[in-house]
């Protein structure tokens, strides 16, 4: 016959695992969301840093113009 009893210390260290993965796997999506954040910045910072080298490339255009 088997000596079976309930180990509370390491049903405790499961909870706490489970706990710890939860937060692991909330961090990995917060990490996610803020990478995809910060290319769709980057993106846009690129779209920003084109226009304004195409506006200086006129402006240097109409300055060296002679009216």
């Amino acid at each position: 016959m088997l000596n079976w009893h309930r180990d509370p210390d390491y049903e405790r260290r499961m909870h706490e695992l489970a706990i710890r993965m939860q937060q692991t796997e909330n961090e990995i999506l917060r990490v996610r969301s803020e990478s995809e954040q910060i290319e769709k910045e980057t993106e846009q910072l690129r779209r920003e840093n084109k226009r304004l080298k195409e506006l200086n490339s006129r402006l240097d255009a109409l300055l060296r113009s002679p009216d």
